[in-house]
């Protein structure tokens, strides 16, 4: 992909970068003058009090404070939104083909579908949305004051242009956008389609690696940060807020992106999910999923994350004597999935690049008919080389309340539960 941006690199380093020489001020946070004129600004995306090792403030130097805009008012967007109450929550499984894309003109914030979620602003949970947009966002700006975005690219680039910097991102990439962070999204490629995470948890982070050792899975130095970039605008903008699962618009003289340096450790990133690095069994069985694990919210109980983020790239499947695919299974967590790029290995039709499933807590689910049927009869001598592929998942501990236009959708595969219609019962009591 092209690039007109640099970055930082690392995980939750404490970055310096400034777009005018000076302009980051020597031995001190905020000076009584700042260079250039400039206005000195902390955002804290954790308490003041915060340990050390999970405090995460920047402090920013900017042409105008925040506070400047005008007066909020109600935003109509009706299909963003946090109620997750409204219809009575089934344990079917449920599938969906992937969200149209819009024939009217329509930006990133008016793309967006919410799916389901669970908690809110309040409290811990998640929120899952789709998005499909075929517009840049033209004089507007958007920050979520409720959670931490982590945006999936399906289809298309996003260029993201945030107070702190630059982000570009093309599928098989992912953007985490702070919470109260501004930004807007333009779209080089015309359109763009894909999946939204809101975590309204404790902020996402790389997994302890446990006995794997020191390297492995996601590594730090693969996460990108932007640096100091600005833009001096006068004019009439706007800038929406989602706050208290709502969203909310003021009128703003001038662009919120003027931020000429910063540094701390609370600003957006990315990561390349090709840059991965698998684990897998090479004696037998198919390990847990969680071996898949690239970043996760911690929750309140050990071992339980709020989220997880849960990926399936290309790998190399060699367990003997093994079904190698994920097998059937039931969870007391909910799985919603998605698919960027080619194929998914458990399943063999219908779930396609920018469809969504949803197995919420303790529903079985698994292969489909044709899937067991090849994998149980698979020779195991050799490899099962598994390429050109990118599939998800948003993983939480608690059940994910599908939204009611996510159940009543035209896109939505009321057909999904019969794909396991096809399973016989082989039992045999005298052929053991």
């Amino acid at each position: 992909m092209p690039q007109t941006a640099t970055y930082l690199t690392g995980f939750a380093n404490d970055f310096a970068t400034e777009a005018l020489p000076g302009a980051l001020p020597i031995g001190r946070n905020s000076p009584q003058r700042c260079a250039y004129g400039l206005y000195a600004e902390q955002i804290s995306g954790s308490a003041f009090t915060a340990p050390r090792h999970a405090n995460r403030r920047s402090w920013m130097y900017r042409i105008r404070p925040a506070a400047i805009h005008g007066r909020f008012e109600p935003y109509a967007q009706p299909r963003f939104h946090n109620r997750f109450d409204e219809i009575a929550v089934s344990p079917e499984q449920y599938r969906w083909s992937p969200l149209p894309l819009p024939t009217a003109p329509t930006d990133f914030i008016d793309g967006l579908f919410s799916m389901g979620g669970n908690g809110g602003p309040d409290a811990s949970g998640i929120a899952v949305h789709l998005y499909a947009a075929n517009r840049d966002m033209v004089d507007r700006y958007f920050y979520s004051a409720d959670s931490e975005l982590l945006v999936v690219p399906q289809l298309g680039r996003l260029c993201i242009d945030t107070e702190l910097g630059r982000i570009e991102v093309e599928p098989q990439q992912i953007a985490v956008l702070p919470r109260g962070v501004r930004f807007t999204v333009n779209l080089p490629d015309g359109e763009a389609r894909g999946y939204v995470c809101e975590n309204f948890g404790a902020l996402l982070k790389l997994p302890d690696l446990g006995v794997i050792g020191s390297n492995g899975l996601a590594n730090p130095r693969d996460f990108e940060t932007p640096v100091a970039r600005y833009e001096q605008r006068d004019g009439e903008f706007e800038l929406i807020a989602k706050f208290q699962g709502q969203l909310w618009r003021a009128p703003i003289g001038h662009s919120p992106l003027d931020v000429v340096a910063w540094h701390g450790n609370y600003a957006p990133y990315r990561y390349d999910l090709r840059r991965f690095n698998t684990i897998g069994s090479i004696s037998y069985d198919h390990p847990d999923p969680s071996i898949f694990l690239v970043l996760h919210s911690p929750g309140e109980a050990e071992g339980v994350s709020n989220l997880d983020f849960v990926i399936f790239p290309p790998r190399w499947l060699v367990a003997q004597n093994t079904f190698r695919p994920p097998w059937f299974h039931r969870n007391v967590a909910s799985e919603f999935m998605g698919l960027v790029h080619g194929a998914y290995d458990a399943k063999a039709e219908g779930f396609v690049p920018g469809g969504a499933s949803l197995h919420n807590c303790m529903s079985g689910h698994g292969p489909d008919a044709a899937t067991f049927d090849k994998a149980s009869k698979a020779d195991l001598s050799k490899p099962d080389v598994i390429t050109d592929t990118m599939a998800f998942m948003f993983e939480a501990p608690r059940v994910i309340r599908p939204s009611r236009q996510a159940i009543e959708a035209a896109h939505r595969q009321r057909d999904y539960p019969d794909c396991w219609a096809g399973l016989r019962a082989n039992f045999d009591a005298s052929a053991p």
